[in-house]
């Protein structure tokens, strides 16, 4: 008997382990709610809410070729104990698994069982990221050859192998706590073919110049990411789709198309861009917990302002804009790539919060949540990479940019809504009095100057540069060359937009 255990990867289409599994014979399609999982990863129920969702859609799909989908909920290693005995296994597939440090435990410790038990654990690549990398030289040619490969089709008919009900754990068996605010991204897969669609033939065409603005990137950004975390949708398949998107658009003669082209193209670097950051936690999983560069540890370990942090939470830091993206992402549980950037960067540099504390927390909003993504970009944006360019968002450029009527700033902040419009980005100063909106936790200027010369003091030393050239070695991003492009589109490790 073969197992086929699902994680971040919840399809029957373009899923590698499951089809070859079914090519060798009968299994079980297995899926695992693993309690201390949960307890000690920064996920909440927003992710369960959109897990039961995906998983629902994929029971759907297997009991439509024969077999329910099973759930189990205790630790892996009691699971497959059990279905030794049980079911006499010999081999569990699965996809290779970058996620947090506990996921990375967990696989080391269930290695060791399965071999010893002299069960086969095949784990197929799902996204690009190789294991045991030795060099990232090349990296990018392997990751467009494994993009363009063949998608795998889904299986026609399963035999029966169990007769086990569907039924997903109560979130309260979790110890997760109710939400008031509903998922604004909704799971399965059959949600994720419809924003595809949808991003690719109607949202798209302005995506590369309205993704940054919160008030745009909410309709022309596609909105994938939670269900590329989850594996709803594969890379591959979003990848190939959105190529042969292009290339319609290309066999059309309108001028606008030319716009619509170059939007899909950038889309199509994020996806990459995806998998490299991955790839950095798969080669380092201390990026989780520990700075890249180890010249800036104790810089902000000793010191945590509570006030500040709190205020940062609940959207009242006196920066209306700050506070408007803190407060739909609050609600919605998305939020675009370069106000991400900004809340981070502003409580790392400005407030002087160690980005752990910062980031935990934010992973607890984010339906997306992606380790590998997360928290090398909470360190992107807290200059502690050592390769990465110091860039520190100032909240009211950001705003009066991206939100020039402040009408973002009114639709979450509603303290605001009597002060006038030229004073919507720095209340502080207008003549109207503020009511219930706290004046601004720091002086925005002089707060960024401080935590620049700060970084920078590190940053110019004589033993930064050799150490950032190592990181540079493992981590640093390569040239790539995609399909049916002439040239080179060079990517910097200082750039990324999520989707």
């Amino acid at each position: 008997m073969q197992i086929v255990w699902f994680k971040r990867d919840l399809r029957v289409f373009d899923n590698e382990a499951f089809k070859k599994a079914c090519d060798k014979g009968p299994i079980l399609p297995l899926y695992i709610f693993e309690e201390d999982l949960w307890k000690k990863s920064p996920m909440c129920m927003k992710h369960y809410t959109f897990l039961k969702q995906s998983l629902d859609d994929l029971n759907n799909d297997l009991e439509k070729l024969g077999q329910t989908l099973i759930i189990e909920k205790n630790s892996a290693i009691e699971v497959f104990k059990e279905y030794k005995e049980k079911y006499n296994i010999n081999t569990v597939w699965s996809h290779q698994e970058t996620w947090n440090y506990w996921v990375k435990q967990r696989n080391d410790k269930l290695s060791e069982w399965f071999s010893f038990n002299n069960i086969r654990w095949i784990e197929v690549i799902q996204n690009g990221v190789i294991r045991n990398l030795k060099s990232r030289e090349g990296w990018a040619k392997k990751w467009n050859i494994s993009m363009n490969k063949k998608v795998f089709s889904a299986v026609t008919r399963l035999v029966k192998t169990s007769d086990k009900t569907y039924k997903i754990p109560d979130y309260k068996e979790l110890g997760l706590k109710e939400e008031k605010n509903k998922n604004f991204i909704l799971g399965g897969r059959r949600e994720g073919l419809k924003l595809l669609e949808s991003f690719l033939y109607d949202r798209s065409k302005n995506y590369s110049i309205q993704m940054s603005s919160p008030s745009t990137a909410i309709v022309s950004c596609s909105k994938l990411s939670a269900h590329i975390s989850f594996g709803t949708l594969s890379i591959k398949e979003i990848y190939q789709m959105a190529n042969k998107r292009i290339e319609l658009l290309k066999n059309n003669p309108l001028k606008e198309n030319k716009v619509w082209i170059k939007s899909i193209r950038s889309f199509l670097k994020r996806l990459y861009w995806h998998c490299h950051f991955i790839q950095k936690l798969e080669d380092e999983p201390s990026i989780e917990f520990k700075n890249m560069h180890s010249l800036y540890d104790g810089l902000r370990e000793n010191e945590f302002n509570e006030k500040f942090f709190v205020a940062w939470k609940n959207g009242t830091t006196g920066f209306p804009f700050l506070d408007a993206c803190m407060r739909s992402l609050k609600v919605n549980g998305w939020i675009n790539f370069r106000m991400r950037a900004m809340l981070m960067s502003f409580a790392s540099y400005h407030l002087w919060l160690h980005w752990k504390h910062t980031s935990d927390f934010l992973a607890t909003l984010f339906i997306d949540y992606e380790p590998g993504i997360h928290y090398t970009q909470s360190q992107m944006q807290s200059g502690t990479t050592g390769i990465n360019s110091i860039r520190i968002y100032n909240p009211i450029k950001q705003g009066k940019d991206h939100d020039p009527e402040g009408l973002f700033i009114r639709k979450w902040i509603p303290e605001l809504s009597n002060i006038p419009q030229k004073d919507i980005h720095t209340p502080w100063l207008s003549e109207v009095k503020l009511k219930n909106y706290p004046l601004p936790l720091v002086d925005e200027a002089t707060a960024r100057k401080e935590a620049a010369k700060k970084i920078y003091k590190i940053r110019n030393s004589k033993k930064f540069k050799e150490q950032s050239n190592n990181i540079y070695l493992k981590h640093g991003s390569r040239k790539i060359n995609y399909k049916n492009k002439s040239k080179n589109l060079i990517n910097r490790t200082d750039q990324l937009s999520l989707f």
